[in-house]
């Protein structure tokens, strides 16, 4: 499992995510049986959606009654989620419940009894009408005051929070995740509809949440593209076969053992996010860089600086035959440069070791604009 670290770097709930591929929930289907069966090609699941309280509860008898879906009926969610998550820790992925509660004091109350070993995942997802009267899903997005409460609610109880969402509902997608940032929230859930890789790029930009892309990402092309515009990690839904699974976990373990960054961004003047930031020059020209700087309110002086302290004593720091000086400037490896090459080969650093520590930088660069 520390090789599964070592090479993807993704810690949930404090545990070792052996892929960034994981399963999400889906009503009625989605248990820790489902789960288990399919485990031994994904890192994290959300199982659920799990209704936990009178009003989300009667929702989903509404909905299983009318015959249009499927839902986890029971009488106590306590008791059934308990045997849920008894029955995960058979195995080695990341446990996460997704649940439908329609108040602060719902979510807080079935995290004081059932303890910190999962991850919490508001459903701030489902577009069911029976349950956006209930108070939860969608409802949520429209209402983000009252997802901010929850979301604190259950980081008040010491635990990990998820929160699911469908981008195209709240207001602004990029101020909702900036506010559930700064109420305490870990990680951003995103289905992202069809708006693909611009709207998970304005996303990123705007929070260090830990990011899964969700929607139709059942290609390594398209997870790739997710990963290199700001997901860290991704999931998969109605598609969540042995076969897809298998490939996505196969295709990223490959490739992270090839290149050394497995969601290194694109370069920020091809269309990639902040993180990108690591692989820029000097602000010396017209370029992506300088109205970057000046939209997350960093001088040019202070990312100069930045960036020559964050290398200082590691192998970045070299690199006087670059064109800045220091391969704290020099682009992403897969960009063509004689000068960059020649300063890696000098000082034995290979181009996969060379990611790894661009990844270092851009993390410290992240801990600097989000502060």
């Amino acid at each position: 499992m520390m090789h599964a670290f070592e090479r993807f770097g993704l810690l949930i709930n404090d545990r070792v995510v052996k892929t960034p591929v994981g399963i999400a929930s889906m009503a009625g289907i989605v248990d820790a049986s489902y789960v288990l069966g399919r485990a031994a090609h994904i890192g994290f699941a959300f199982i659920g959606g799990y209704s936990i309280d009178a009003p989300t509860m009667a929702a989903a008898q509404s909905l299983a009654g009318a015959g249009d879906r499927k839902e986890f009926l029971y009488e106590d969610p306590v008791l059934e989620l308990r045997a849920q998550i008894a029955l995960m820790e058979k195995s080695d992925v990341v446990p996460g419940i997704n649940l439908r509660g329609s108040s602060p004091d719902s979510f807080r109350s079935l995290a004081r009894a059932l303890g910190d070993s999962v991850v919490y995942e508001i459903d701030a997802h489902c577009r069911q009408p029976a349950m956006v009267e209930a108070g939860c899903g969608e409802f949520y997005l429209k209402n983000p005051d009252k997802l901010v409460a929850a979301v604190r609610a259950l980081k008040e109880e010491g635990v990990t929070v998820s929160v699911k969402i469908r981008v195209g509902v709240a207001d602004d997608d990029r101020a909702l995740a900036a506010s559930l940032w700064k109420a305490g929230a870990d990680i951003l859930h995103i289905d992202l509809m069809d708006t693909g890789a611009a709207k998970l790029r304005q996303i990123r930009n705007s929070c260090p949440l830990l990011i899964i892309a969700n929607n139709s990402i059942t290609t390594f092309d398209r997870m790739k593209e997710m990963l290199q515009h700001g997901a860290d990690l991704i999931s998969v839904a109605r598609q969540s076969d042995e076969r897809t699974l298998s490939g996505l976990d196969a295709a990223i373990t490959r490739f992270a053992d090839e290149e050394g960054w497995y969601n290194a961004p694109k370069q920020l003047c091809r269309g990639g996010d902040i993180r990108a930031l690591a692989f820029c020059c000097m602000p010396v020209k017209e370029c992506p860089l300088i109205p970057t700087l000046a939209r997350i309110g960093m001088p040019r002086d202070d990312y100069i600086r930045l960036k020559l302290e964050s290398v200082r004593g590691t192998p970045l720091e070299h690199g006087s035959q670059t064109c800045f000086g220091s391969l704290a400037f020099c682009c992403k490896n897969s960009s063509p440069c004689m000068f960059r090459n020649m300063t890696l080969k000098q000082h034995d650093i290979n181009p996969k070791d060379y990611m790894r520590l661009k990844r270092e930088l851009s993390e410290t660069i992240m801990s600097r604009v989000f502060q």
